[in-house]
């Protein structure tokens, strides 16, 4: 297969979700996606004011690739974007792919990409056209597993790009470490799987999720269960579940199978088990079918079916809380349902979980099906225009009146006053997240993530883009951080859970403006990454974290063993050290 049409499936394959291992072929929207942006009717929200540091460049961290001081680029002025896979380091033997991300003000779509190793007499990794990629639709060209380094040297080798018809071409070096350098743990670990009542569950081994797989097992068939009862859905045959080892987007995608994180360092503070509940009602939803399943309903229907987004959650009191008398984040459902992937994630997300759980109340939830299973769009036909016109088949009104009811629903709730903290901080925090990742993390952002064709990695025994992720103390001790101030959510200790997010984007902030220190703009966040590194020095990789003064606790794991194992620290003499007594 040609690299072009290899990256129009692997685009399609994302976008189109799908769940080839039921008894039919299931087609399911775009892999849940998320926002950091609203809508331009809505009040943005207000998240705490952070403090922005000037001037700086960042620590160095660890990269897939060394660039030649600066790439000879022509015309000067521009810049194309490389990132190459598996993230974190390269080692001989790696399948490695390489996205080409073209600057926004190049017109780019359509033209092509040649790069060549080691010119002149190296090889060719093809011709690829740049087109969209991803949710975000960003104009890139991705050769995906286009550089075989079994037979490579380690050590630097140079890449030419060149982009054709415009004509620009410079040089980039990549370090390609020697095989005897890869940890133990990453070159033992393969691809296995293991069969469950409801599923056939791939994994791979090494990780936390071989650890807790009876757990997970369990886990995955009480979701499919209750699932397939509410959505009064069975199934024929196995559903096919990957668990992934590092969190992509939010931890949850379905494609031509579902697609779940399960990690010890899980920053995107959801419960595992309402994720995979979550792709689960995606799967059923877009098996039982319909002609054209609106975002706003397919979205809203898996959030109301789970009984929450990230956790268990009353949907129609925390809606309330969007309105103008609480936070005024509240979003017209005329623009929520014609841009729905592009509204703030949260926000939109709850509103429409919260319109059906309005909807199933006022006329049953068999209704409800039935109206959602016969909208119909016509060419060029907007969202809400082709919502509407099923409303006034089914209920006899339109979108505007069942909107106006909506509301008034909404202001009728008792207690929204004790949620308006817990939303204003969920908001706050999935953005943050998603900052942190577009930042540092940016294979994981969720609008442009690095989510391959799974069957495809299998078949390769590829596992390192899925293995491997940025890994430099910047990444542990803000990932701890952010685990932290879900952790202060979840005990509705809303003061110290902002406080925590505030020391996140100050660091962010800093970063971003070149400190070359940007921990150090915060006490918190300088102990965060102190411990890191202590923790790294004596053989640990950190996995979450709690500060009592002088004292700290943390859970850690090792390249040799992946259990969770509790440690102490102390602050003693200006720096944290580790406490091996009991």
């Amino acid at each position: 297969m040609c690299m072009r049409r290899f990256f129009i499936l692997i685009f399609i394959l994302i976008l189109i979700a799908s769940c080839s291992s039921l008894s039919v072929p299931l087609f399911l929207p775009p892999p849940s996606p998320t926002s950091t942006s609203l809508s331009t009717n809505t009040q943005v929200p207000q998240s705490p004011t952070f403090t922005v540091y000037p001037t700086f460049t960042p620590s160095p961290l660890p990269a897939t690739n060394t660039p030649a001081s600066t790439p000879t680029l022509h015309p000067p002025q521009e810049l194309f974007t490389v990132m190459f896979h598996p993230d974190d380091y390269l080692y001989v033997g790696d399948q490695v792919s390489l996205e080409v991300i073209a600057p926004p003000d190049i017109d780019a779509k359509d033209a092509v990409l040649m790069v060549q190793i080691d010119p002149p007499s190296g090889p060719h990794l093809g011709r690829v056209i740049f087109g969209p990629w991803g949710i975000q639709g960003r104009i890139e060209a991705a050769m995906i597993w286009a550089w075989d380094t079994t037979t490579a040297d380690p050590g630097l080798h140079n890449l030419t790009f060149e982009v054709q018809p415009q004509g620009y071409s410079w040089t980039e070096q990549v370090n390609l470490l020697p095989t005897s350098a890869m940890p133990a743990d990453q070159a033992a670990a393969h691809w296995a799987s293991t069969q469950s009542e409801c599923c056939t569950v791939f994994y791979i081994t090494d990780t936390a999720s071989e650890r807790d797989l009876p757990t997970l097992t369990s886990m995955i068939d009480a979701q499919a269960q209750d699932a397939m009862e509410k959505m009064s859905a069975t199934f024929t045959e196995p559903i096919t579940i990957t668990i992934l080892p590092r969190l992509l987007g939010h931890g949850g995608f379905t494609s031509t199978e579902i697609s779940v994180s399960y990690l010890d360092r899980n920053y995107a503070a959801n419960s595992w088990a309402m994720v995979v509940h979550h792709e689960m009602i995606h799967a059923i939803d877009a098996h039982l079918g319909g002609d054209f399943r609106p975002s706003l309903f397919v979205e809203g229907l898996a959030v109301y079916m789970t009984g929450g987004h990230y956790k268990p959650e009353p949907l129609m009191p925390r809606a309330a809380a969007l309105l103008g008398d609480y936070l005024n984040w509240y979003i017209p459902l005329k623009p929520l349902a014609d841009d729905f992937y592009t509204s703030q994630h949260e926000i939109g997300y709850l509103e429409a979980a919260s319109l059906i759980e309005y909807m199933v109340n006022t006329y049953g939830l068999d209704a409800f099906l039935s109206f959602y299973r016969d909208i119909h769009i016509h060419q060029d036909e907007s969202q809400s225009n082709a919502i509407d016109a099923a409303l006034e088949q089914h209920f006899s009104i339109s979108l505007t009146r069942l909107e106006m009811d909506f509301i008034t629903a909404l202001k009728a709730e008792p207690d929204t006053t004790t949620w308006v903290d817990d939303v204003r901080l969920m908001v706050t925090y999935y953005d943050t997240m998603r900052r942190y990742q577009q930042l540092l993390d940016p294979s994981a952002y969720f609008r442009t993530a690095w989510l391959m064709d799974n069957s495809a990695m299998r078949q390769r025994g590829i596992v390192a883009d899925y293995l491997r992720h940025p890994h430099t103390l910047i990444n542990l001790a803000l990932e701890t951080l952010l685990i932290s101030a879900s952790q202060y959510g979840s005990e509705q200790n809303y003061p110290d859970a902002f406080e925590f997010l505030g020391t996140i984007n100050t660091v962010l902030d800093a970063f971003e403006h070149g400190s070359p220190d940007p921990f150090s703009v915060s006490i918190l966040a300088s102990d965060y990454l102190a411990i890191a590194t202590t923790l790294q020095q004596e053989g640990y990789e950190i996995q979450n974290l709690s500060i009592y003064a002088y004292t700290a606790s943390t859970q850690v794991t090792t390249s040799s063993d992946p259990d969770l194992s509790p440690l102490s620290l102390k602050h003693s003499d200006g720096q944290w050290v580790v406490s091996h007594n009991p």
